[in-house]
């Protein structure tokens, strides 16, 4: 790492610089240790968080979900033992499966702050390791665009299933059609209701002024791959265009995952959000449940084996094809894996 380019996180509206951090890895993962040592973060005065002034000195309370409090307490309670030597602070975790609060008491302000600086940190590098649990989505499984979907199937798999790769388990279960903006950790029932929250007013801030208070018109038509060669193909795509040629859809995506980022409940990816519905994916081959993203967690070896098809007689005979039209009028902050009543990804709140 060049030491005079360090990276750079963003916590609380702050920015930290963060050296490299010694990790020890342990075979069980229930007593992940992270190595948290005195240069692992720059403990910087902060605004963005609370230190109260108490009797005995000071303290500080921290909101984190309770799978993390594991790796805070470490291998034999050695992180949090640590973390409390070199800041002279007490810190309080309840116990596991318990949502509470992370509490941080000591003599000094500078400790509180420098404790809880590390905390940050640490928590922010934890939920960059865990696979998504949330998403959100346009639901594209209207049964027009369900049927075209299931004609698309039959004549692929009745003109291209001799090709390598090709077959039946590649495509998408029709009522899981969707659009795809953005993934989220959220860990517990104050996180989602947090990105509920922040759901409903990006809808009063630029949603309802985007469209006007009316449903979407888009068409799904074409298709197109992901990777640099159609003959080793993994996802096939369908396109997805405004009716009225303008770029409404695409300011709503690009301006719902910008405000996630901007709140920390969501990880910047790209620069634009890239429209599509999977139809095809190689991951389906295997595990039917399995969805994009899941096998690039990051900081995870969670890599599967993917054996890819050639596509190439799937977009010369079907780079046009049709699969309908559909009014969009709910971003769904979906569950992943999960089925509700209708086959569609359970909805833990909507816009």
């Amino acid at each position: 790492m060049d030491v005079l380019r360090p990276t750079l996180i963003k916590i609380g509206g702050r920015v930290y610089r963060k050296n490299l951090i010694r990790e020890q890895v342990y075979q069980a993962e229930e007593e992940e240790d992270f190595c948290a040592g005195p240069d692992d973060c720059a403990d910087e005065p902060c605004d963005a968080f609370v230190v109260e002034e108490t009797e005995k000195g000071f303290q500080c309370r921290v909101e984190a979900p309770s799978p993390f409090y594991k790796y805070l307490i470490g291998k034999k309670g050695e992180t949090k033992k640590r973390l409390e030597t070199e800041t002279r602070t007490s810190i309080s975790i309840p116990k596991p499966g318990i949502e509470g609060e992370i509490v941080i008491t000591g003599q000094h302000r500078s400790g509180i702050i420098s404790a809880r600086t590390r905390i940050d940190v640490l928590l922010d590098s934890f939920r960059k390791k865990q696979p998504f649990t949330h998403f959100l989505s346009f639901a594209l499984n209207q049964p027009a665009i369900q049927e075209r979907f299931l004609q698309f199937k039959e004549e692929v798999l009745e003109k291209c299933s001799k090709d390598h790769g090709v077959c039946s388990s590649l495509f998408q279960n029709p009522a899981k059609l969707h659009l795809t903006l953005g993934t989220l950790v959220l860990l517990n029932e104050r996180e989602i209701q947090k990105a509920c929250d922040l759901l409903q007013r990006c809808k009063e801030d630029f949603v309802d002024r985007i469209t006007g208070g009316k449903p979407l018109a888009v068409e799904v038509a074409g298709v197109e791959y992901m990777n640099d060669d159609p003959a080793m193909t993994d996802v096939l795509y369908a396109k997805v265009r405004m009716k009225d040629g303008s770029d409404r859809l695409q300011m709503i995506a690009d301006q719902l995952v910008e405000r996630f980022v901007a709140s920390g409940l969501m990880l910047k990816e790209w620069d634009r959000v890239k429209l599509h519905a999977t139809v095809m994916n190689t991951l389906f081959r295997k595990d039917p449940s399995a969805e994009e993203g899941s096998d690039a967690t990051p900081g995870k070896s969670s890599f599967k084996e993917r054996e890819s098809f050639n596509g190439r007689n799937i977009l010369k005979h079907f780079e046009n094809f049709y699969f309908g039209e559909v009014q969009l009028d709910l971003v769904h902050l979906s569950q992943r894996f999960s089925s509700d009543a209708s086959g569609y990804y359970v909805t833990s709140g909507q816009l």
